[in-house]
């Protein structure tokens, strides 16, 4: 049996017994060209590397995008060897909203001074190429928050991960809560 027939079903194979897996991005950061999908026919995430997206013309792939590859399972875990397709249908598109005003930007400082205590949250979703993500209250897990890209690089907690837990300091804005302070769970 090869290394790849243990982690890999028998039934979704190619004609040279190469074992192929459906996975959706977990996240992909085109800066630093690589990302990952989560597949539930495997254990563990597969690492996706831009240099397998090349023969479909591509450098990155949106969270969310379908992709069909073969994985080979190496000393760090699962790594995409070969991509086989990618459906961009189900990716998580940001949406572009043109306006002819100047930008409104959220006025820090005044954020902070309205915002609570430190309170116990977790991480919904967080893409650092789009520059935001959002979190939920832990005991109150009713509405998003949003977390904005500065915030996280202020803090210093490194990448954040789906039901990560942190502490934030949370105030209402223009278009929602924000959270305007994170750090580690304490």
């Amino acid at each position: 049996m090869t290394q790849a027939e243990q982690f890999m079903p028998e039934s979704n194979a190619l004609e040279n017994d190469e074992p192929v897996v459906t996975g959706r991005v977990k996240w992909f950061d085109a800066t630093r060209g690589f990302g990952f999908l989560v597949c539930d026919e495997v254990d563990g995430d597969i690492l996706l590397h831009f240099s397998v997206l090349r023969e479909h013309g591509r450098r990155s792939v949106p969270e969310g995008a379908t992709i069909a590859c073969v994985p080979v399972k190496l000393d760090r875990g699962l790594q995409a060897r070969k991509v086989l397709s990618i459906d961009l249908s189900s990716a998580v598109i940001a949406e572009h909203k043109p306006s002819n005003s100047p930008r409104e930007r959220a006025d820090r400082k005044a954020l902070a001074d309205a915002a609570g205590e430190f309170e116990p949250v977790e991480v919904k979703w967080f893409n650092r190429v789009k520059g935001y993500g959002f979190v939920q209250r832990v005991e109150a897990p009713t509405e998003d928050i949003f977390l904005h890209m500065e915030t996280v690089r202020l803090a210093a907690v490194g990448e954040l991960e789906p039901g990560q837990q942190l502490e934030a300091r949370i105030a209402p804005s223009g278009k929602g809560m924000t959270a305007v302070e994170i750090r580690g769970a304490q």
